[in-house]
């Protein structure tokens, strides 16, 4: 198993600066490069990449708040309605990805010199560098432990032999309303950020990067990466120990499965499959709310 530490941060005069921020500000550093290397690749104009980027990136941090408070801590909204102006706190990644989108389609609303197939080819390119971008911040959650999962003897689990770490995951069974975990030897909990850390890295992230080299059709990595990354994201939050649910799922969940489940209409040509891959995500779904969760 992988030994439990808390977060890395450093003290800079009045300033603590944390493992997380450095990691979200490395992810958007990197994420910008890649895509300006693939608007110049595939002939697309940069200056209109970059101000696509600049409406994405507030799009996700507006997204990325709201989503988190209005979905996973309303009671915060109510005690404290100022919170909704600091939007470097509460933050939820599917948030920032439908923010996101919200900012990209507000953008091509104003830019009526661009055709549909245009939109969609500099939306691609978003698509193509987010994945990175996204492993990245997710280290940036693991260092952080900030999504963290049932007790477990998985290898890849974190260790909860030290007393510090036992003490934080029986906090969030406490804040969950859970009875406190029992350990026994070679016990853990699951870190979702590392499991999505890793999934990205080692799966997603290579995949794009050996389809760069051919020529694809737009809208072929926004519908690759919601293939690709949704399934996984919706079967990790069964894990999830914290995080509210609304009839049985958590708000990341009912969005990867109304995604998933109007995908095919989109993406798939045959009507008789769109329906089968759309009606087998609906009970997946199903399964999840009643009597899935481990």
């Amino acid at each position: 198993m992988i030994p439990y530490f808390a977060q890395p941060a450093w003290q800079i005069g009045p300033v603590t600066i944390h493992a997380f921020g450095i990691a979200v500000g490395l992810a958007t550093w990197l994420g910008l490069g890649i895509a300006q290397r693939r608007f110049e690749t595939l002939g697309l104009d940069p200056q209109v990449g970059q101000r696509l980027a600049g409406w994405v990136a507030v799009g996700g941090i507006v997204g990325a708040h709201l989503f988190a408070l209005l979905l996973y801590f309303p009671g915060k909204l109510q005690s404290d309605p100022w919170l909704i102006l600091r939007v470097w706190e509460d933050i939820s990644s599917i948030g920032g990805m439908m923010g996101g989108i919200a900012g990209a389609l507000l953008f091509f609303a104003m830019r009526r010199d661009l055709d549909r197939q245009t939109k969609l080819a500099y939306l691609d390119v978003v698509a193509f560098a987010f994945p990175a971008a996204l492993a990245l911040g997710r280290l940036g959650c693991a260092f952080a432990h900030d999504h963290p999962g049932t007790v477990t003897s998985f290898p890849l689990a974190i260790d909860a032999t030290s007393e510090a770490a036992r003490a934080y995951i029986r906090d969030v069974y406490a804040d969950a309303g859970l009875p406190l975990p029992e350990f026994h030897s070679g016990m853990g909990f699951h870190d979702l950020g590392l499991y999505e850390f890793l999934y990205l890295s080692l799966v997603i992230v290579p995949l794009f990067a050996l389809w760069r080299g051919q020529r694809r059709a737009a809208g072929f990595y926004l519908t690759a990466f919601a293939a690709l990354y949704l399934p996984v994201r919706f079967a990790f939050d069964i894990l999830r120990v914290a995080d509210v649910r609304y009839v049985g799922l958590t708000p990341a969940q009912w969005v990867a499965a109304l995604t998933l489940a109007g995908l095919p209409f989109v993406a798939m040509r045959q009507r008789k499959l769109r329906f089968v891959v759309s009606g087998v995500v609906i009970l997946v779904a199903g399964w999840a709310c009643w009597g899935g969760r481990v």
